[in-house]
């Protein structure tokens, strides 16, 4: 794999890494979708591709904290109506890597992330979130939860980036605060740790890649208990406002890198 070992960072490139973990830690426990930072950090200090083999270990480490904070409000049927649909998204993007060169990466995901957070925005203006998650009962939530999710499975194995589409689902699918939370660490620790022999299997993964996420594992827990704390002082609307343009942020630096 091209990557550089952890003994070939400068110390500001292992700062920068360092803090993107510990973001990732708070996005995960705080506002979803933020790690997008941390995404362009590991692609700006590392090489693209291989950058997302060392970032995976990383999410999962946040995606465990994640669920052990609130595995008490995880929606569980939404969650069965999206896996086979991601399962697929996963496939076509483990094909997609094969070929794809990292500019048609960033500038297909990027324009995903654009449009869908556009069309999550006109709809919220068109009506209130429900108390309760009921779109995926209907003909039509089930459309839209089978096509989130096979978006989400393939942005999330191409780039680790599959974080804001399905903030975007479950913003749209009506789920207030801690439910969103619940139901989005159990997907993400269930989705990241499948894509694991993929990674491998492409090469994304290998001995000095894991030792590196051994070095920055550790400030994934800092940013988890910050986001646990940041959490209970963010009111619901200003929590979706934070997750739109935390998506936002990303599709702009996807394509604008």
């Amino acid at each position: 794999m091209n990557t550089m070992t952890l003994w070939d960072l400068t110390g500001w490139e292992f700062a920068a890494l360092a803090f993107a973990a510990l973001l990732v830690g708070f996005s995960k426990t705080a506002v979803s979708g933020a790690n997008t930072v941390s995404l362009a950090v590991f692609a700006a200090v590392l090489p693209a591709r291989a950058s997302t083999g060392v970032l995976l270990p990383i999410l999962i480490a946040g995606d465990v904290l994640a669920v052990l904070t609130y595995r008490r409000h995880a929606h569980w049927p939404t969650l069965w109506r999206l896996f086979p649909a991601v399962a697929a998204g996963v496939a076509v993007g483990t094909v997609f890597l094969v070929w794809a060169d990292d500019g048609i990466v960033r500038t297909s995901i990027g324009a995903i992330l654009l449009l869908m957070a556009g069309v999550t925005v006109w709809r919220r203006r068109r009506a209130d979130a429900e108390e309760e998650p009921d779109g995926v009962v209907t003909r039509a939530g089930r459309i839209k939860a089978r096509s989130y999710g096979v978006l989400g499975g393939f942005t999330t194995m191409v780039a680790n980036a599959g974080g804001p589409v399905m903030s975007l689902y479950l913003l749209s699918a009506g789920f207030r605060k801690l439910g969103f939370l619940g139901t989005s660490a159990f997907f993400f620790l269930i989705v990241n740790t499948s894509k694991l022999p993929f990674s491998a299997g492409l090469g994304l993964i290998d001995a000095d890649s894991l030792l590196l996420d051994a070095a920055l594992v550790l400030f994934v827990v800092p940013g988890a208990f910050l986001g646990k704390w940041a959490v209970t002082r963010i009111n619901q609307r200003l929590f979706e406002h934070l997750v739109i343009a935390a998506t936002v942020a990303g599709g702009l630096q996807l394509l604008l890198r």
